[in-house]
């Protein structure tokens, strides 16, 4: 793994307020762990996000040691798999001449009847068995068989028989690169957290008004001068279309999409700053902009050069995605009017058509027509107007995704102790990210237009690898059981439980974590 996997763990945990303190790479803290379980075969299978059945199994499990073999049976893509969790593992890999059962056996088997991207996981004493009708399946059999071993690798898998499939098809990271920029590796790290919770897709937000991040051939002023700022006057930074594709198929590798966004026709500052035309005559001069309010910024949206804009960089942001779907953004276009935007972001999705990708678009661009509308606003900025627009987007065919900020922004702070983070959307915390239901965010949107749920971690405040880990740890999570697990099957008090048990997996990783108030952390 890249990026701060792999960094040195057994550092002393630090107070970062009195509610919520921040551990790294250590599982100390609060909560006394009452009725919990913990040390029973209950503990050994708090899996996150839960299965939709794990049957503890009779008798002893199977014993893992440095030379446990991991095969693969079905075909390549079992053995690309096999080979990424035997690395994960650290084991070996075998080949598919070993002996059946005697070690741990992914198993392609298209007609497994398991479901889209499910698996089912057996073990007992003579091995482990994961089988699953796609590659997806099998790789998320592997992230749950990581939860069932100890954090260190080697030890005990517990007899158990698991049946899991995704809730949701669409269960996304966002990360914001735009106010601050991250490396390649450390979007990376952000991917392995996200495949390790059964994430897949991630969100890149690659422009803002305060930088431009991925280097586009026709149009080089965009990184030469907007992918120069950052929030604070910072550093900044862009990916060359050689890391982009680095992302893309890192991401890919563990069965995650990458949705690109370019946001437009606001938040688009450092776009006009690195090319003055896209501006409309009287509007005020372009210059950097480090700070973080929102909402001034506008492309002229009665310039044909602006669509010429649109064109090229849409164009070769397709030809650099291999997934399906391109995010134009459409958000907090304030000094616009509505006929103004509406012509605008109709183009812009035509546009994406164009260059054969699926437009996603934020809220306030229903009713233009996006193929995927991303639901933001939290309850106090939304207006029945706002609902209807989505709604009646959902009735014509659009799906939807479910970011609502009181519960899927992962960058508001998770109280008033926390030393990181915005507040504008209120406090966060780990409960308030995990108990809701997305099936009921937007009234008139029907559960089968409900593609999934995004998480989004916005980045104002937020300039390191462990700043984005404490305020991702422990709600990231949170929000990949309300993506993953049935709504049936969900409760924070059980939920609480489960999470605490994975703190060694984080500390094992070298992540930095937040000991979040009402979670019973484990006492060190």
């Amino acid at each position: 793994m890249t990026g701060i996997l792999g960094r040195g763990i057994g550092r002393a945990c630090v107070a970062a307020g009195v509610l919520a303190l921040v551990a790294t790479g250590c599982s100390s803290g609060g909560g006394n762990g009452a009725g919990d379980g913990r040390g029973s075969a209950a503990s050994a299978l708090s899996v996150v996000p839960r299965p939709v059945e794990m049957t503890p199994g009779r008798g002893a499990g199977f014993v893992v040691t440095a030379s446990t073999p991991v095969l693969a049976e079905g075909g390549p893509e079992a053995g690309t798999t096999a080979k990424l969790m035997a690395w994960e593992l650290h084991l070996p890999t075998a080949s598919p001449s070993g002996t059946p059962g005697a070690g741990i056996t992914f198993r392609l088997d298209p007609a497994a009847g398991t479901g889209s991207e499910g698996y089912r996981l057996t073990s007992g004493p003579s091995g482990v068995v994961i089988t699953a009708a796609d590659g997806a399946g099998l790789f998320y059999g592997g992230q749950t068989l990581r939860q069932l071993l100890p954090a260190a690798g080697a030890g005990t898998v517990p007899a158990v028989t698991v049946k899991d499939r995704p809730r949701y098809a669409y269960r996304g990271g966002g990360l914001d690169v735009a106010r601050h920029f991250f490396s390649v590796a450390s979007v990376e790290s952000y991917v392995d957290l996200l495949a390790m919770y059964k994430f897949n897709h991630l969100h890149l937000h690659l422009t803002d008004d305060q930088g431009w991040r991925l280097a586009i051939s026709s149009r080089p002023q965009l990184t030469a001068v907007g992918g120069a700022t950052a929030v604070g006057g910072g550093q900044g930074g862009f990916y060359t279309a050689g890391d982009y594709t680095a992302i893309v198929d890192y991401a890919a590798a563990r069965h995650i999409t990458v949705v690109p966004e370019i946001d437009l026709p606001g938040h688009s500052n450092a776009a006009i700053d690195s090319y003055p035309e896209l501006a409309c005559p009287g509007d005020p001069a372009p210059a950097p902009y480090t700070g973080i309010d929102v909402g001034f910024s506008r492309v002229c949206t009665t310039k044909e050069s602006t669509y010429r804009f649109v064109d090229d960089v849409i164009g070769e942001l397709a030809k650099l995605t291999p997934g399906p779907v391109l995010h134009i953004g459409g958000d907090e276009a304030k000094t616009l009017s509505e006929s103004e935007y509406r012509a605008f972001v109709t183009r812009a999705i035509a546009i994406g058509h164009a260059h054969g990708k699926q437009v996603e678009a934020w809220d306030e661009a229903a009713p233009t027509g996006p193929d995927v509308v991303q639901v933001w606003h939290p309850p106090f900025q939304t207006t029945p107007q706002l609902q209807a627009g989505v709604a009646a987007a959902a009735d014509r065919g659009a799906k939807v995704v479910m970011s609502p900020a009181e519960h899927a922004y992962v960058d508001q702070k998770y109280d008033g102790t926390t030393a990181l983070g915005l507040h504008w959307a209120g406090y966060v915390s780990v409960e308030q990210a995990y108990d809701w239901n997305p099936d009921a965010v937007v009234p008139g949107v029907p559960a089968d237009a409900v593609a999934g749920v995004e998480a989004l971690l916005w980045t104002e405040t937020l300039s390191s690898d462990s700043d984005l880990q404490i305020m991702e740890l422990p709600r990231i999570p949170a929000l990949a059981e309300v993506a993953w697990t049935p709504q049936v099957s969900r409760t924070w008090s059980d939920f609480r439980v489960r999470l605490a048990a994975q703190a060694p997996l984080w500390a094992a990783q070298g992540w930095t974590y937040t000991l979040a108030s009402g979670v019973p952390w484990k006492q060190g």
